[in-house]
Order: C-alpha cells, then sequence, then structure tokens
C-alpha cells in the first residue's frame, strides 16, 4: 500500500473497516438471537447500519491512527448487549456468541478477497475502479483477518477470553473478568512490543498468504 497517500489510504479503508466492525457486532447478537436472547434485537442493534454500532473514539479516531501511524487498521465498535441469563444454556451458549463475531470476520475476509480479486481481473480494461476494488479488497481482507485472530487472544474483554472463562471454576472465571478494564491497555503494549511485530503480524500474514493461495487472490 506505500503507493498511496494516506488520504488514499483512508478512502479504500472506510468501508472495509466500517463493515468488518459493524458486521462483527451483529454477528454476536444474531447468534445471541437465535439461542434464546434478543437483546439486541430489541435495542435496534441487529442491523448493517454503521450508525447504530459507531462508537467515536473506537470506530473513528482509533482506526485513523493506526492507519497514519502503522499503516493499519483497527477498532471496535459499541458492544452489542447480552442479557446472558436470557440463553437457554448460558455457559455454553455465551461461547457460542463470542465465537459469532471472529467467525464473521474470516467470512468477510474471504468475501473482500474474492472483490479484490474481481478487481483484479479488470485491471487490463482501463477501468478506474478496479484498483479501487483490489486496494479494498486487500484492506478488507487483512483488516478482517487481523480482528479475527486479535478477538480469539484471551485478553478480557475479546472474545477469547469469553470462551476460556467458561471453562474455568467460577472464582478463578470471576478472577480473570477483572482484567477487563486493562484489556485495551494490554492490547495496546502488545502492539508496542516485539511481540506484536515478531509473532501476532507474522501469523496473520501467514493466513492472509494461505487464503490468497487458495482463493487465487494474486494480489
Amino acid at each position: 500500500m506505500g503507493e498511496l497517500s494516506n488520504i488514499q489510504l483512508i478512502v479504500v479503508s472506510i468501508i472495509p473497516v466500517l463493515f468488518a466492525i459493524t458486521l462483527h457486532e451483529v454477528a454476536h447478537g444474531w447468534v445471541a438471537l437465535l439461542l434464546g436472547d434478543p437483546t439486541a434485537k430489541m435495542l435496534g442493534r441487529l442491523t448493517l447500519n454503521p450508525l447504530r454500532h459507531v462508537d467515536p473514539f473506537g470506530t473513528v479516531l482509533l482506526p485513523i491512527i493506526f492507519i497514519l501511524t502503522l499503516g493499519f487498521a483497527i477498532g471496535y465498535a459499541k458492544p452489542v448487549p447480552i442479557t446472558e441469563e436470557n440463553l437457554r444454556n448460558p455457559k455454553r451458549d455465551m461461547a457460542w456468541v463470542a465465537l459469532a463475531g471472529p467467525a464473521s470476520n474470516l467470512l468477510m475476509a474471504i468475501f473482500w478477497m474474492v472483490i479484490g480479486s474481481l478487481g483484479i481481473t479488470f485491471l487490463d480494461s482501463g477501468w478506474e475502479g478496479a484498483r479501487f476494488l483490489v486496494y479494498s479488497g486487500a484492506i478488507g481482507a487483512f483488516v478482517n483477518i487481523l480482528l479475527m485472530v486479535l478477538n480469539l487472544l484471551p485478553i478480557p474483554p475479546l472474545d477469547g477470553s469469553r470462551v476460556v472463562s467458561r471453562f474455568l471454576p467460577a472464582p478463578m472465571a470471576w478472577r480473570y473478568n477483572q482484567l477487563e478494564p486493562y484489556g485495551l491497555l494490554i492490547v495496546l503494549v502488545l502492539i508496542l512490543t516485539d511481540v506484536w511485530a515478531s509473532v501476532f503480524m507474522p501469523l496473520v500474514g501467514a493466513i492472509f498468504s494461505l487464503m490468497a493461495s487458495v482463493i487465487g487472490f494474486a494480489y
């Protein structure tokens, strides 16, 4: 993406990032509804309208900061409210609700790679929109893989922690979940250390390359 200016990078990133974050939250609410909790539906959060999910800092400011400083976007939306007591089997079902978010990012990564592949087929036609599709497809796939892997980390309140806490004894799970107020800080520390550059990003890149080879996205 080095050939894009910061403004161009933000423009081609807006749609993929907004939908990556929005559909992630909708997936949580949709699976919760299937498992007996209508809270998200009742509050109007089962919608693809990004405005219903926007968090001013997490959805707008944070991704822009990351794009301008690190060249990729990370952000979050307002969490979809889940009433655990409404679920038919709360302990089991909360794990499925948590996994729905990363699963949606996996499906969106596949979708964006297909979009990018379509853009590549039109590059030689002279259609200017082809480059937009290629860049948006690459960014959409990368951001969704990044969010999928990030959210599977066992750091409260990330989705991976919701799964882990289901398998812990109640007292231990309670102590574990007390880390939630510090979750964002822990993630930021990881981003600023060698763990992010030497472990996390190579893993994201490996998944991206594997998916690209399977789908035929020769970006």
